[in-house]
């Protein structure tokens, strides 16, 4: 048992999770692309199973193509859903009161926990919370299982071909680095501000991590492209910084980075579907002077510290 407590089988519960979403979606009759869009988060779930099913890299490759192909074509729809009126949604918070937060609740816990005091790691604790979280959802609300696929299919939809995102530009991060992206980033940076300074060497690397995350939606690609192209050669090695302390500050420069881009698709975009908002942008405007505050606090803070 212990066996299957390991990353890969929590990507095959993922990927079994949004097969099911696409049998759901092949019955929704008033979805007019019910069966491209079960195509795509078909494909998409059999992705997270490749390595237990062992799936050969270019067969994935296909799959990914033919999803390009859903998506750019507009074959992706959102489907009909049943929702409670706001009456019976009321009449359910008045029942439950705070109780409703505890299946929430339960999901930091169990992964802060997992994390903390096993070896299983953060990504499987956060797995294993969640499959906690909504059996006792189940079991507090009384709810049946097909209701809970079907609201599972309504936040897929909701999100759509957004939560593709993450998966893509961590890809994309990784191509980057491969590619030799720092080093090019490193020769144009040394030819347009003063290397021997270490306040711009510092503006440089937190300035990339920012554009860089804005660009590619996501600090950790970020990281492995502008740490290789500046922080190591330039601030590190030139300027004797701490390698633990710019690493921490140049990851929160880039997480600024995530607050104003809508390539941070989980963080900005899909919170506008879920929540119905009529601005696209509505949340990044909000966020977007803590980023500028939050920025200009990181380079005081880190030059202090690291020169």
């Amino acid at each position: 048992m212990l066996k299957l407590l390991n990353l890969e089988y929590m990507y095959f519960l993922t990927g079994l999770l949004l097969i099911m979403v696409s049998i759901y979606t092949c019955m929704d009759k008033k979805n007019p692309a019910r069966y491209t869009t079960a195509l795509f988060w078909t494909l998409f779930g059999l992705t997270f199973m490749a390595p237990i099913i062992h799936l050969p890299n270019s067969l994935v490759g296909i799959f990914l193509i033919i999803m390009a192909v859903l998506s750019g074509g507009k074959l992706v729809k959102i489907g009909s859903h049943k929702e409670p009126s706001t009456e019976e949604k009321n009449r359910e918070t008045d029942k439950w009161g705070n109780r409703l937060f505890i299946p929430i609740l339960i999901i930091p816990v169990v992964t802060f926990g997992v994390a903390q005091f096993t070896k299983l790691g953060a990504l499987v604790g956060l797995a294993l919370a969640s499959i906690v979280a909504i059996i006792v959802a189940v079991i507090m609300f009384k709810e049946s299982f097909s209701n809970t696929m079907e609201e599972s299919r309504r936040l897929v939809d909701s999100v759509s071909t957004a939560a593709t995102l993450p998966q893509l530009l961590a890809a994309l991060g990784a191509v980057f680095n491969a590619a030799g992206v720092g080093t090019v980033v490193a020769g144009l940076i040394s030819a347009v501000i003063p290397v021997n300074i270490a306040l711009a060497t510092l503006i440089a690397y937190f300035l990339g991590m920012s554009i860089f995350t804005i660009i590619m939606g996501n600090a950790f690609a970020a990281f492995a492209v502008i740490t290789t192209g500046i922080g190591i050669p330039l601030v590190i090695n030139m300027h004797g910084a701490d390698p633990a302390i710019l690493g921490v500050l140049g990851m929160l420069a880039g997480y600024c980075g995530t607050l104003v881009t809508p390539m941070a698709a989980n963080f900005n975009i899909v919170p506008v579907a879920l929540l119905n908002m009529k601005d696209t942008f509505g949340v990044i405007k909000k966020q977007a002077p803590v980023a500028v505050l939050m920025w200009i606090s990181i380079l005081i803070f880190g030059y202090i510290v690291l020169f």
